[in-house]
């Protein structure tokens, strides 16, 4: 539910680079669902490799991404970033080896302001030029899924508490 007495800051959106993956690092944290009231994940866990490897070397081909910068602190807060995985690497949310797996996350005060909505919306037109479909892996519990149903993702598996969304852009998996 938005808070009606958060005032959504100045802000602009541009490409991730490779030189953005410290703050990945930071994004990659802040992406790890806590139900209200339960501890707060250690933050050394982003080093598990299994969670590291939708950051570690960012930059390789097929990485994309958008960072949103607060325009007052010119600080990056928020990113939406999409990393293709293999049946041999696979993420939580991997589906195939041609549909990259996607992330978004916001530093908590500047969530519920509509920002991650827009950082949605620019990485689903960038993957629409390049890939026949967007995935991810939420936690059934988690109130953004609602974030991810509105553009259209559909559940496609559930394992214990954790969904498995997709977004299908063309019928021909193996175009690339």
């Amino acid at each position: 539910m938005r808070e009606f007495n958060k005032v959504r800051p100045a802000y602009f959106i541009r490409p991730l680079t490779q030189a953005d993956e410290p703050f990945l690092w930071q994004m990659l944290y802040q992406a790890l669902y806590v139900p209200p009231g339960a501890d707060p994940f250690p933050p050394e866990i982003i080093n598990e490799p299994e969670i590291a490897r939708y950051v570690q070397h960012w930059g390789r081909d097929g990485d994309a991404g958008f960072v949103a910068i607060d325009e007052t602190t010119r600080q990056p807060f928020g990113a939406a970033w999409m990393r293709l995985f293999t049946a041999a690497d696979k993420g939580y949310g991997y589906v195939d080896d041609q549909t990259p797996e996607l992330s978004v996350a916001l530093l908590s005060e500047y969530r519920n302001l509509g920002i991650g909505t827009e950082l949605l919306r620019r990485l689903i037109e960038a993957a629409r030029e390049r890939w026949p479909g967007l995935s991810l892996s939420v936690s059934a519990y988690n109130p953004a899924i609602r974030l991810y149903e509105r553009p259209g993702f559909e559940v496609i598996s559930e394992g214990g508490s954790s969904r498995t969304m997709r977004m299908i852009f063309s019928q021909v998996a193996d175009q690339n």
